[in-house]
């Protein structure tokens, strides 16, 4: 059972992205509030099955780490129309892991030890091969371009803050769901009116990415309890096969085309991305 509750993360985190792919007529601006949306909804349901006490510390940076979230969310969007979710997703993925251990290393002194140091720099390198490799692309006009990496490096520094905010304070997780939740769709709504795009919270497609807000927030839910269940090492890894249901799922559920060669390396960079997770 602990199996199957730490398996809902991965599931609902692998599949958002694919349901984002398959609306039509969907753009960045229309995924975004559609998930912030559907997430807020989300965040307010638990926070009626399950009430929780908190002040306005915890709430305010709560609430602030979901904006960073939207930070994110905001730059795989964009990279999933410019270059594909089965080669936006290992990428996101990959500078996720890479940024969560180098923070959790350097500043919550999670490595004390030198076996520590050189297990996590394999780790590590093992991870930025695997995501070399699911990057790799024969079509000139398909490869990627450095703005698309440096897009997905900088909206990842959301990500990174949002990860590991709940390391930095003392408070239940449950706790930090609803705020984080509501930041979520408050840094979407603050991305329409940036970007000018208030437009688009009347085009059918926003109200249908909604479905995809209801994936990522059950996901973010029941990762909080998969950590109590199964310890937070053991959550954390199983919540990284996402990477494998959504890079496959767009090549062959959305239909995104790779050449044979192409396959096999996307093949063997997610297993060496999952090995990389699963021995830091």
């Amino acid at each position: 059972m602990n199996i199957l509750i730490a398996l809902i993360p991965a599931l609902g985190w692998g599949i958002f992205s694919l349901i984002a792919g398959k609306i039509k007529n969907s753009h960045p601006a229309n995924e975004l509030m559609g998930l912030g949306t559907g997430a807020l909804i989300i965040g307010i349901i638990t926070a009626i099955i399950h009430p929780t006490s908190s002040n306005i510390t915890i709430f305010s940076l709560s609430l602030i780490s979901g904006m960073f979230c939207a930070l994110g969310q905001s730059g795989q969007f964009i990279s999933m129309r410019n270059i594909g979710i089965s080669k936006t997703m290992p990428l996101s993925t990959g500078f996720q892991l890479i940024g969560n251990t180098l923070i959790g290393a350097i500043i919550f002194g999670e490595w004390t030890s030198s076996s520590q140091y050189l297990i996590g720099t394999l780790a590590l390198i093992l991870i930025i091969v695997g995501v070399s490799l699911t990057a790799i692309s024969k079509d000139k006009s398909a490869k990627l371009k450095m703005r698309d990496i440096i897009l997905l490096l900088f909206t990842s520094i959301g990500y990174w803050i949002y990860s590991s905010f709940p390391k930095a304070i003392t408070a239940d997780a449950q706790t930090l769901f609803l705020p984080q939740m509501i930041g979520i769709f408050i840094g979407s709504i603050i991305f329409l009116l940036v970007s000018c795009q208030t437009k688009v919270l009347k085009e059918k497609a926003t109200w249908l990415n909604i479905f995809s807000g209801f994936s990522f927030g059950i996901a973010a839910f029941a990762y909080i309890f998969s950590a109590q269940l199964n310890g937070v090492i053991t959550a954390f890894i199983y919540s990284q096969l996402c990477v494998i249901i959504s890079t496959l799922g767009g090549i062959f559920f959305i239909g995104e085309n790779k050449t044979k060669s192409e396959l096999i390396a996307t093949f063997v960079g997610l297993i060496l991305i999952i090995i990389g997770a699963a021995i830091q």
